[in-house]
């Protein structure tokens, strides 16, 4: 009997588990239509999956943003590393802004009603508010009361002023170095933690969904779709004026086609794979073979991308975050659109490396605007679809900074690879055709 139950536990985790998420969505929500009302029996384990998720938040926010930060040293943060950063920066807050205006344009999940969960009464922040309550007065109370920008914008001083220290007093970079390896293993940690979560969450994510469609009906299903289109708009969006347009034509006065060939593999690879640093073993060959970008430059801009540029992830949070509360009938005031975009670009740079990472930064910004936490179940059963998108964007994104501060700094050959090609299609092919 336990050599039959190791067999079957052995075929159900060689299942990939975003595939196993997405059986439980279905068979949750067929549940649901079935039995209705009755499925609340099972409330409880969509409850434990909430809290999991809750549990995660402040620990995987500190350890992976000290990890990514190890590799932005005052050594490497000169012309090419500032610029490097200072583009990632922008483009993730366009980035935001488009989801924000796409979602508002659209509205997904209005007309939907949910009473699944309340959203918890509370005034929205003045602008003020908002911006002050970036700086915390006591940290550790910041972390321990869930306060996520305080928390973030702490980790990054902390995290830059080790950097600093590691870079002017010699007789402490060892001790610094110790001080990152501890958080790198806790980030480790952390991650094993997250696939323990999400293992569960195969039970969590059929509990929600059967509670909710057997509570609110199948009329939530035209808004999961609504999301779907809204986040693909706002993709298509950002790439075509962001990337193609303002970064390729107009900043980097390149070929924006030729750019697009050059990152089709990286982009394609991204969508199969859903993860920026599985990607980048293709993304370096795109940008070394075809974009022909110098080696220091790549050999920075592209794994620093790989775990800063969340850009996908801006315009995700944001859309998603306007779709639980149109769902939960409380549209976001302009200071709380803010906060959403503020949060959602802060701790883009903390998804890097996070199997199902969407999933658990959707719970903090929920939290931080207080919408009910059971909407992550609905989003759960789409997060496949969406974490495609977002990572072909993030590392579409990776290659046009780098090839933008490539061009600054005279490290793109624009005689070889798909720059080449485009020039010469004019010339060449017209004879050819003859």
């Amino acid at each position: 009997m336990r050599q039959l139950f190791r067999s079957l536990w052995g075929r159900y985790r060689s299942v990939p588990l975003i595939y196993r998420i997405a059986l439980a969505f279905v068979l949750g929500s067929v549940a649901g239509v079935a039995f209705g009302e009755r499925m609340t029996v099972v409330r409880p384990f969509g409850d434990l999956f909430l809290r999991l998720l809750n549990m995660l938040i402040v620990p995987i926010i500190v350890f992976t943003l000290l990890t990514g930060i190890r590799q932005l040293s005052p050594a490497r943060l000169g012309r090419i590393g500032g610029a490097t950063v200072g583009l990632y920066a922008v483009t993730t807050t366009v980035a935001g802004l488009i989801g924000l205006a796409v979602a508002n344009i659209l509205q997904p999940g209005r007309g939907v009603e949910f009473t699944g969960g309340e959203a918890q009464s509370q005034a929205p922040p003045s602008l003020t508010e908002v911006v002050l309550g970036i700086v915390p007065s006591n940290p550790a109370a910041a972390m321990a009361e869930g306060n996520l920008l305080a928390t973030v914008f702490f980790v990054i001083v902390f995290g830059i002023a080790l950097t600093y220290v590691r870079a002017q007093k010699e007789e402490y970079a060892d001790s610094v170095d110790s001080v990152f390896e501890a958080f790198e293993v806790g980030a480790e940690a952390m991650f094993v933690v997250v696939r323990g979560v999400l293992e569960y969450g195969v039970v969590g994510v059929f509990a929600l969904m059967a509670v909710g469609i057997g509570t609110e009906g199948v009329g939530v299903f035209s808004s999961l779709g609504a999301l779907v289109l809204a986040i693909g708009i706002a993709v298509v969006v950002h790439i075509a004026f962001t990337y193609l347009f303002v970064l390729m034509s107009v900043v980097a006065d390149v070929s924006p086609v030729a750019f697009l060939a050059g990152a089709k593999d990286a982009m394609v690879t991204a969508f199969a794979t859903r993860s920026s640093t599985g990607t980048l073993p293709v993304t370096m060959t795109n940008a070394e073979d075809d974009l022909r970008i110098k080696e220091r430059v790549y050999s920075f801009a592209l794994p620093v991308g790989a775990t800063a540029n969340m850009d996908g992830a801006a315009i995700r949070q944001a859309i998603t975050v306007v779709f639980a509360a149109n769902v939960v009938g409380q549209p976001l005031a302009l200071a709380e659109q803010v906060l959403v975009l503020v949060v959602a670009v802060l701790i883009s740079i903390g998804t890097a490396g996070v199997p199902g990472a969407g999933l658990v930064m959707l719970t903090v910004i929920l939290n931080q605007v207080g919408l009910p936490l059971a909407l992550v179940g609905f989003v759960a059963g789409v997060d496949p679809i969406l974490g495609r998108i977002a990572t072909m964007n993030n590392v579409t994104g990776d290659l046009a900074v780098a090839t933008v501060v490539g061009k600054w700094n005279d490290a793109v050959d624009l005689d070889g690879g798909v720059w080449s090609r485009d020039s010469a299609g004019v010339a060449e092919v017209a004879p050819g055709d003859d």
